[in-house]
């Protein structure tokens, strides 16, 4: 039976988190940031695991404005998280430095000392590219496989975007993954910026202007 939408877009809760880095975990850890970050395969798809559940639980959850859509294989079947956007909202910052306090032992332990330096100066790099105006950013996007081609990570996005659009601001993020270009180009956003790391790949940092 196909996916029926149960929720197009919610606001999450911090009962969230769990589906929010799982169905993360699966669509982005492929993505070269984490094979570089977490090389050993049999491994990754965990680390990335909690990669997210640390995002969303400490930052993006509580102190940002993450949303999750859902899917039903029927009627009266319990809704599935099927896919998850973490949002920052102009006036907040779910990376700040109360959230790294927190975390900071976190990330050293999950990252370990041989990567994590660097993965500090990647990240700076994503800071600096952000735009200085007002602006809706978007952290991170992703849909479970099992829902790919059935448009909901698509209307997702687009709730975002026309929250964006309500408010006359524009929306920002970025990505390694060179493919990806194409799809957010896809919803109005255009590449302002490239920036190439060492044994990582290039960052694609693109802009939706408001509209």
């Amino acid at each position: 039976m196909s996916p029926i939408v149960a929720s197009v877009a919610r606001a999450s809760t911090l009962d969230d988190v769990p589906g929010v880095a799982r169905v993360l975990s699966r669509s982005l850890h492929d993505d070269p940031l984490f094979r570089w970050l977490f090389p050993e395969e049999e491994l990754r798809m965990a680390k990335v695991r909690r990669f997210f559940a640390l995002a969303a639980g400490f930052g993006y959850v509580p102190a940002g404005d993450t949303r999750v859509a859902e899917t039903a294989e029927g009627v009266g079947a319990a809704p599935v998280t099927r896919a998850a956007a973490l949002w920052a909202q102009p006036t907040n910052n779910p990376e700040g430095p109360l959230v790294s306090l927190r975390t900071w032992p976190h990330w050293g332990a999950l990252i370990g000392r041989a990567r994590l330096a660097a993965f500090v100066r990647i990240f700076a790099e994503w800071k600096m590219a952000s735009p200085q105006e007002p602006h809706l950013y978007l952290a991170a996007l992703g849909v479970d496989p099992s829902a790919e081609g059935t448009g909901v990570a698509g209307g997702l996005l687009t709730a975002g975007l026309d929250e964006a659009d309500s408010r006359g601001l524009p929306v920002f993020t970025q990505t390694l993954n060179d493919k990806g270009v194409g799809f957010y180009e896809h919803f109005g956003f255009r590449c302002v910026h490239e920036v190439p790391h060492q044994d990582v790949g290039t960052s694609y940092f693109l802009l939706r202007p408001a509209s």
